[in-house]
């Protein structure tokens, strides 16, 4: 019947499957756009303003269970919620497994590429090979992520932030497992390996449709005093992006166990991270790490 589409339960126009999530097309038309999208447990994901105010989007809980962070309030089954001239970014994560309505007045979908779920495939691919490091991108991605909202980042550069995060230590997928799981000092040989990995990871990004994300992904090493790796930038040479992502990933390396050694206090990783302010790390993106971590309750 013209005019009249009619898809059964297992029918979508279009969907795509991410490693938190699956995104499924339902309906389009007229610059809007009707998707579900089923987010895993404990899945961080995030509302950011539009550029246009007329922008409205609608969001229907149809299972699960949501927390968000701004409101410090948990959202469930059947409870609803929609933005409109938002006026800061909004924070949410997924408590249990949790399936959405969500409805945009600005086209969306075709930002979600199979190439970037190629990627995060070889993301999992590289936390399986270090079991030292199981979950460390996405937990380096929730903090880089509330650091970044901190910093009023725009939209575009909390969008490449969210992507380079996770993706950060892509690059690791060619250092072989025994190196990753090294419970020694690693040798000369060894770490020239590690250090190549930030341009392994920018050159595996840069031919997609998020080659923007490469120069972050290369400099997550990198340290203002010039100590840092591949290059040996310093200072204001260095992304804030970057420097984000620093923080947070040596954050998380010293609060979890390695191969080593056990893991770190978060006080004490803190105390260690703060003592490297303006050698290592940026004091503003520290201060806004630690802000972060006192709403948290964690000190």
């Amino acid at each position: 019947m013209k005019g009249f589409q009619l898809y059964t339960s297992n029918k979508r126009i279009e969907e795509v499957k991410q490693g938190s999530s699956i995104l499924s097309l339902l309906g389009r038309g007229d610059g809007t756009e009707v998707l579900m999208q089923q987010i895993f447990a404990n899945k961080l994901f995030y509302i950011y303003p539009s550029d246009r105010k007329e922008t409205m989007e609608f969001f229907y809980i149809i299972s699960g269970q949501v927390y968000c962070e701004a409101l410090k309030k948990e959202l469930k089954e059947n409870d609803y919620f929609y933005v409109q001239e938002l006026a800061e970014p909004v924070l949410l994560k997924t408590m249990i497994d949790t399936k959405l309505l969500w409805i945009s007045t600005e086209p969306i979908y075709h930002y979600i590429s199979e190439n970037i779920q190629k990627l995060i495939k070889v993301v999992k691919e590289v936390e399986q090979k270090d079991r030292y490091t199981f979950n460390h991108s996405e937990r380096v991605q929730e903090y880089a992520m509330k650091m970044g909202i901190k910093l009023k980042l725009s939209k575009e550069r909390l969008d490449n932030l969210f992507i380079a995060s996770v993706l950060h230590d892509i690059g690791k997928i060619h250092i072989p497992e025994e190196i990753l799981n090294k419970p020694g000092k690693l040798t000369d040989e060894e770490f020239a390996l590690i250090k190549k990995h930030p341009t392994d990871g920018a050159e595996m990004v840069k031919d997609t449709y998020y080659k923007d994300i490469a120069p972050i992904i290369e400099q997550h090493h990198e340290r203002l005093n010039g100590t840092g790796y591949p290059l040996g930038l310093k200072d204001e040479d260095i992304l804030l992006e970057a420097k984000i992502i620093a923080v947070s990933d040596t954050y998380d390396a010293m609060t979890e166990d390695r191969a080593y050694r056990k893991a770190f206090s978060t006080q004490h990783a803190v105390d260690e991270i703060c003592q490297l302010i303006g050698t290592h790390y940026d004091h503003r993106v520290v201060d806004a790490f630690i802000e972060v971590l006192k709403e948290e309750g964690k000190i």
